[in-house]
């Protein structure tokens, strides 16, 4: 996902947060942010509600459709 938007620097600006919080990211990134990702990149890179244990997301993700 970083790759996407050019590297950590990038995505750090493009999401309006600090590059250290992206670089704490681990293999899943926080769910508000996957979110955000989301509708910020149209769909073309999409949140895995499977890899959130909480049916919030899940939720969230099908009213948001």
């Amino acid at each position: 996902m970083i790759d996407y938007f050019g590297g950590t620097v990038a995505t750090a600006k493009v999401l309006n947060i600090s590059k250290s919080t992206v670089s704490l990211w681990g293999e899943v990134i926080p769910w508000k942010y996957a979110l955000l990702i989301e509708k910020l990149t149209k769909k073309n890179l999409m949140l895995e509600a499977d890899l959130y244990q909480n049916k919030t997301i899940r939720t969230l993700k099908n009213n948001s459709l």
